[in-house]
């Protein structure tokens, strides 16, 4: 087990809240609400600004023809994921983010990358859902090519990480599980194959029965032996998103980040979704109870 630093390390870019589109609710507010939450509570904890990627971590998961259009964006993606100017910047500073919080977990730090546009809906091949790059399958194949041998992901956004899953999939390496609702957003993560493990929950499914299937989608997980933990976190499995019908409660997300703190894995997060007002308080409960 590798000793841990006693603070938190923040990756952020100031610039991540400099686009939007009125009504939409992937908002700079999101990002605007939560950032003088965590330092007024947290002063301690560290704050860096990441550094873009290098173009071959973009092509590790997703095509050149995808790199492409993104940064070229000459058209909306679809109508959740609009052609934003200097959408390619903004998404490949994201991307950055979630490779350096792996890389900073494996140096025994607990890191979060606290950025926009989130990534867990682009596919290989596609923009959508918000995601214009995949940040944490990005950040997943990065680890494996500085040496890890095995990694986890655990995906418990209210959505189904279809992107995710689709870069991912039969790669041995990496053990995949994602926790979503059932109908929603997407359509996909019904069943479950080769490294792929889903958990369709039920809209209104009762907390108790949707906190154990997040739990035990985690158990698995760390049965595989992963040598770094990489977490979608998305807040939007909360009571009071507006965009799902979930259960959640802020203690439970305090609960997740305990349950980090007991891996005794290097772990790194990035945020997803979570689209209520009370975001920045979901954050900072997941957070809090992560550093302990």
């Amino acid at each position: 087990m590798r000793n841990f630093a006693a603070d938190m390390i923040i990756f952020h870019d100031t610039h991540c809240v400099e686009y939007s589109s009125p009504g939409h609710p992937e908002r700079p507010a999101r990002i605007i609400g939560t950032v003088p939450i965590l330092k007024g509570r947290h002063p301690e904890w560290e704050w860096r600004e990441p550094q873009p990627p290098k173009e071959r971590n973009l092509l590790r998961a997703h095509s050149r023809e995808h790199v492409e259009r993104v940064r070229i964006a000459a058209h909306d993606f679809d109508p959740d994921t609009p052609a934003y100017p200097q959408i390619y910047d903004y998404a490949v500073q994201s991307a950055g983010a979630a490779i350096a919080a792996g890389r900073a977990a494996l140096s025994g730090e607990r890191a979060f990358s606290l950025m926009r546009p989130p990534g867990h809906h682009a596919t290989r091949n596609r923009a959508m859902g918000f995601c214009y790059f995949n940040n944490v399958a990005i950040a997943a194949l990065a680890a494996l090519d500085d040496g890890i041998e095995r990694l986890a992901i655990w995906d418990f956004d209210a959505h189904h990480g279809n992107g995710t899953e689709d870069i991912v999939a039969h790669n041995p390496r990496i053990a995949f599980a994602s926790i979503h609702q059932s109908p929603a957003y997407p359509g996909t993560g019904l069943t479950s194959f080769a490294n792929i493990d889903n958990y369709p929950v039920a809209p209104e499914t009762p907390r108790p029965e949707y906190v154990n299937a997040i739990e035990r989608a985690l158990q698995k997980l760390l049965l595989s032996k992963p040598e770094l933990l990489l977490v979608s976190a998305g807040f939007d499995g909360y009571a009071g998103d507006p965009l799902v019908q979930m259960t959640l409660e802020i203690d439970d997300f305090a609960r997740f980040g305990k349950w980090l703190a007991e891996t005794g894995i290097p772990t790194a997060a990035a945020l997803e979704g979570g689209y209520s007002d009370e975001l920045p308080e979901l954050i900072d409960a997941f957070l809090g109870a992560w550093e302990g």
